[in-house]
């Protein structure tokens, strides 16, 4: 069914009570258990028990009843579906300051029941409180295992966020069958790890350090794929020079961080700005790449079908069929069933694609035109596309090269349906060319932040602007974030501080174990002006912390991402000089010198299921654990990227943990599992495989009614074309002058005098060297003496 036909009938509230309705006096909260009435035993009204109130959405029939097939005690909760198209039912502690739990922000509260149920579609789900905003959905802890006699059920809540000073729960059933509880607790986990005792220096416990490797990257990487033995893929293809795509010279290394080695590895093709995704098995599918380099006067880059997968255990590249169209500087977008979604990019005759495409995982090709629904749009050039919850993509308004597509900026693309609903509130949508967007910790809150940006086209400042989006909302809207901090950025004398609105583009955002984002690197202007500045965003308090900056340049074409062991790589910048930064930096976290980390030191099983409870044991306790999966990045953007909270139940050194039974909240593939402390100290990690849609068939995913009020403009598929118009100066650069290497920009910074001897200084600050002009042309007025060599003494002299 489209998604635009659904209708919430939501019950929320229908057993809300007074104290004069009551048929007996209240039953108190039992020693050390936070919940009133937790048998059932004392009645309300509208036939629920005092403090429990019908909840639910969706075309379902129901039936809520108190029944006396109890756990103990004389009665029970049995909510039961007999026809459901979608939605839920349940049953949940009322919404007032009289029945709900009061809780600590910071804490964790371990949640218990006792269950019978007839169907595997039954969730502990949680709503919270929020002091500003209301009442609101949290997230889905466990699910229940299908159980005929009574079964106890146990699971520990993440963190309470900022902002909340109450909760509810209960289970939600959105199958058909039934679910019947009793004899619900609820505890608050004591406090167990004593404060942490810093190991290092104060600079490093305040905000961690970076350090540069002794051996540089051997290839000018701008692909970094971490792969599931711990290793990195990095991917150069002809590394944006002329010289070695004319040679044939195309390559990729794999970085070993356990020896710090680096092995090249042949590679086919240019995968010079290609796009890539881990497969749910583990390899890398690489799509596209780079045809052809610009001419002066001609075409623009343009964009090769060729499509391959790298396999992490031969580390060799294997053809896969054709795209059906050229798409360099594509998407990549891992759908919850395994298969790869991609949109945007420049064809072979260098004109904007318009062509989805999309990746078979069951037939392990490309599916032809007529079997993938198109809308016939083009979403520009490296369009940032996150899966959402309930399989639908949000295109966060990042992307690379000049301005964002008409509209909003910001839009939800509803596959099934093939509608597009613009999503308002984006920032400056013109200015967020190569910003950084990334969907926050933990997956189930589905709320996606974007960092920073420019536009190489007008080159301004690179602005501080961050958007926050809560697509749990029915009608979901940016609405503006704290700006970003400020650092230093070489004007060409040297680092100085950043003043007025100066922030940054070509910024990299990373998602850390302990639920934090790290931002770092970036640019003033287009391949000019590095900004030093790094910092760390927290989703509980919404702040940017800042810590210790990467002393390495890292614009253009760099890439930062998490490691197993916690920390962090960033490689690469390619200014517009046309020369490469080859040097590594590692950011060790301020969370590596809080004193001994846990240690997973065990892992039931590898292979995981959705919906399954999995058993790890730790050296010493743990308050949360998840998954991260591993990065696949370039050019500011890994729309994969996603951190997803594993509730967990303890019993000493051994901790179950709860996966999700949705694949759009965790894609198949390969995880690191991360277990960490109180003082927000992660283990390194392990890898777990998170299993495909053959694990699905015992339950249904639980799917929530979000985004689903929309009322932003709404299309369909449009008329059938072949391609999108673009300019051939796309990225940026003005090829009447230097190799194709340089990079001289079409609008100098801002500050830039529009004279000969101005622009000959930046040029001259900014170490572009000799300048040959290519052809007769000279829109810049760099050569005025017309001798074919751009700023020389002549040139300077004559303006």
């Amino acid at each position: 069914m489209s998604r635009k036909y659904r209708r919430r009938t939501a019950l929320a509230g229908v057993g809300a009570l007074t104290a004069g309705l009551l048929l007996t006096a209240p039953q108190p909260a039992e020693a050390a258990n936070l919940i009133k009435n937790p048998g059932f035993e004392t009645a309300g009204t509208n036939d629920l028990p005092y403090c429990w109130e019908k909840s639910g959405w969706g075309d379902n029939d129901f039936t809520f009843e108190t029944t006396s097939d109890a756990h103990s005690g004389t009665k029970a909760m049995k909510v039961t579906l007999t026809r459901r198209v979608d939605g839920d039912r349940k049953a949940m502690i009322t919404e007032s300051t009289d029945c709900a739990p009061v809780v600590t922000v910071g804490k964790q509260y371990d949640l218990g029941l006792w269950y019978k149920t007839t169907t595997p579609d039954a969730n502990v789900t949680l709503f919270r409180h929020d002091t500003t905003a209301g009442w609101q959905y949290w997230t889905d802890v466990k699910t229940l295992d299908m159980a005929s006699d009574w079964t106890q059920a146990s699971v520990r809540t993440p963190e309470i966020p900022a902002g909340t000073d109450r909760i509810t729960w209960g289970v939600s059933v959105y199958g058909t069958g039934s679910a019947t509880t009793d004899d619900y607790t609820m505890d608050q986990v004591p406090d167990v790890i004593p404060p942490a005792q810093c190991t290092g220096t104060s600079d490093q416990c305040a905000g961690g350090s970076w350090s540069v490797l002794p051996t540089q990257n051997p290839v000018r990487s701008m692909h970094s794929v971490v792969l599931k033995n711990g290793k990195v893929l990095l991917i150069a293809g002809s590394g944006n020079s002329e010289e070695q795509f004319n040679a044939g010279t195309f390559t990729s290394a794999v970085y070993n961080p356990a020896d710090g080695t680096y092995k090249v590895i042949p590679t086919p093709k240019d995968m010079f700005c290609a796009g890539h995704v881990q497969l749910q098995d583990g390899r890398v599918l690489v799509l596209s790449g780079n045809k052809a380099y610009p001419v002066a006067g001609g075409h623009g880059y343009e964009g090769f079908r060729d499509s391959y997968i790298f396999d992490p255990t031969t580390e060799t590249y294997t053809k896969t069929n054709d795209l059906n169209d050229g798409h360099w500087y594509p998407s990549a977008t891992e759908l919850g069933n395994g298969d790869v979604i991609t949109f945007g990019g420049l064809r072979e005759d260098s004109t904007g694609s318009v062509t989805a495409e999309r990746w078979s995982d069951a037939q392990q090709q490309w599916l032809p035109t007529w079997q993938v629904n198109q809308t016939w749009s083009y979403w520009g050039l490296y369009p940032a596309m996150i899966l959402m919850q309930d399989g639908r993509l949000f295109y966060t308004g990042s992307h690379v090269f000049g301005n964002n597509i008409p509209g909003t900026g910001s839009a939800i693309y509803d596959y099934g349906a093939n509608t597009i609903t613009q999503i308002p509130g984006l920032q400056n949508k013109d200015q967020r060319d190569q910003s950084a967007s990334v969907l926050l910790p933990p997956a189930q809150d589905q709320r996606v932040l974007t960092i920073g940006g420019g536009n190489i086209d007008s080159n301004p400042d690179a602005n501080r602007l961050t958007d926050l989006i809560d697509l749990k909302q029915p009608n979901p809207s940016y609405v503006a974030g704290p700006p970003l901090p400020q650092g230093t950025v070489d004007l060409g004398n040297g680092p100085q501080p950043e003043t007025g609105g100066q922030g940054k583009m070509y910024a990299s955002a990373v998602l850390l174990p302990d639920g934090k984002v790290l931002e770092t690197g970036g640019a003033l202007h287009n391949r000019a002006n590095p900004v030093y500045e790094s910092s760390l965003y927290d989703p509980g308090t919404n702040t940017f912390q800042q810590v210790a900056a990467d002393p390495q340049a890292r614009g253009y074409h760099s890439s930062a991402f998490l490691l197993p062991d916690g920390r962090v790589m960033a490689t690469g910048d390619n200014p517009g000089n046309g020369s490469w930064n080859h040097n590594v930096s590692i950011y060790t976290p301020s969370y590596l010198f809080k004193g001994p980390r846990p240690t997973i030191t065990s892992v039931i099983s590898q292979e995981w299921k959705y919906g399954d409870t999995q058993r790890i044991t730790v050296d010493r306790p743990i308050a949360k654990a998840e998954l991260i999966r591993p990065a696949a990045v370039t050019h500011s953007s890994d729309p994969n990227q996603r951190f997803v909270d594993l509730p967990l139940s303890v019993d000493g050194n051994n901790v179950d943990l709860n996966v999700t039974n949705n694949p759009n909240v965790a894609p198949p593939g390969w995880y690191m599992l991360f277990a960490v402390d109180a003082n927000g100290v992660p283990s390194v990690a392990q890898w777990v495989h998170l299993t495909g849609p053959t694990a699905m068939t015992a339950a249904s995913p639980h799917v929530h009614s979000f985004a689903d009020s929309l009322t932003g403009k709404v299309s369909g598929p449009g008329k059938k074309r072949t391609s999108q118009q673009v300019s051939p100066t796309l990225s940026g650069c003005d090829r009447h002058y230097g190799s194709i290497n340089v990079c001289v920009p079409t609008v100098f910074p801002p500050e830039v005098k529009k004279t000969t001897a101005a622009r000959c200084a930046w040029l001259r600050e900014n170490n572009y060297g000799r300048l040959k002009v290519n052809g007769r042309d000279d829109p810049l007025g760099l050569d005025p003496n017309r001798d074919g060599v751009a700023c020389g003494k002549g040139d300077v002299r004559r303006r």
